[in-house]
């Protein structure tokens, strides 16, 4: 998963690279616009999905492991306040490269079409195993970090500076995909079948602040006297909550897909 985060981040930065110096710009890097029976404007589908996608557990408990520790480390808010803000703008920066980098793959290689089915079947099937850990949390497969990473993460929490908030954000981004890359993948299929242009970059950024938007208050929440213990029992009482409205919207964006890919519907982006 790391890996394959950092690949779609170099493939997207060196296809925009050529682009910009050989064609002039973004306009140059196009997809087709597929006209479907009904036409649906992006935006909403956008916000509603990067709304339930912030609200993922996995993001937060990080967040909430890395504020703790660094106040039980430090009695220094203003640091800690500092390192939050490099940590959660690695995540938002990282996040949006990986975007960018899979929609352009996507588009290169002609995978719109027949990615969409594939990728809308499977984000249906992972929609249902966060609908599974609301009636059943813990039991049999569940998408989270991998027990292996998530000691790397408390490991490098532990080592923390403020330089190091970045590898951390970076790290952090990468391999909690598997919790909350579903949404994000769906949204990517769907815009790299309407284009790349300043308005679906617009959207990916707007995208992507809206998933760190929870981090931001939750940082300046500690920041102003709220326990990182208590946020964390919050985290813990409400997470199949989190699972159940995330896995719903999920299900709704693979059906979305699916009809997107078989043009029975289309998206506007304006």
């Amino acid at each position: 998963i790391p890996a394959l985060t950092i690949f779609f981040i170099l493939f997207g930065i060196l296809i925009l690279l050529g682009d910009f110096k050989f064609n002039g710009g973004l306009n140059s890097v196009t997809g087709n616009v597929v006209k479907g029976g009904i036409s649906l404007p992006a935006l909403p589908v956008v916000l509603t999905t990067a709304l339930v996608d912030s609200i993922n557990p996995c993001a937060i408990g990080v967040l909430i492991l890395l504020l703790g520790t660094l106040i039980t480390l430090s009695k220094n808010k203003h640091k800690m306040l500092i390192t939050g803000i490099i940590y959660i703008l690695a995540i938002y920066v990282t996040y949006f490269l990986a975007g960018i980098g899979l929609l352009l793959f996507i588009q290169r290689f002609n995978l719109a079409e027949s990615i969409g089915i594939v990728v809308g079947i499977l984000i249906i099937i992972l929609g249902l195993i966060e609908i599974k850990d609301f009636f059943w949390y813990g039991k049999g497969f569940s998408l989270s970090i991998p027990y292996k990473r998530s000691l790397q993460i408390k490991e490098k929490v532990k080592k923390i500076t403020t330089p190091g908030a970045i590898v951390l954000g970076i790290f952090v981004a990468a391999v909690e995909l598997p919790c909350t890359g579903g949404p994000y993948l769906a949204i990517t299929a769907l815009l790299s079948r309407i284009g790349f242009d300043p308005t679906v970059v617009g959207y990916l950024l707007i995208y992507n602040f809206i998933f760190v938007l929870p981090l931001i208050v939750i940082l300046l929440l500690v920041y102003f006297g709220l326990s990182a213990k208590k946020l964390q029992d919050w985290k813990n009482k409400n997470r199949k909550w989190m699972r159940l409205i995330t896995g719903l919207v999920m299900v709704g964006l693979g059906i979305l897909l699916i009809l997107f890919s078989k043009n029975i519907i289309s998206f506007s982006v304006y």
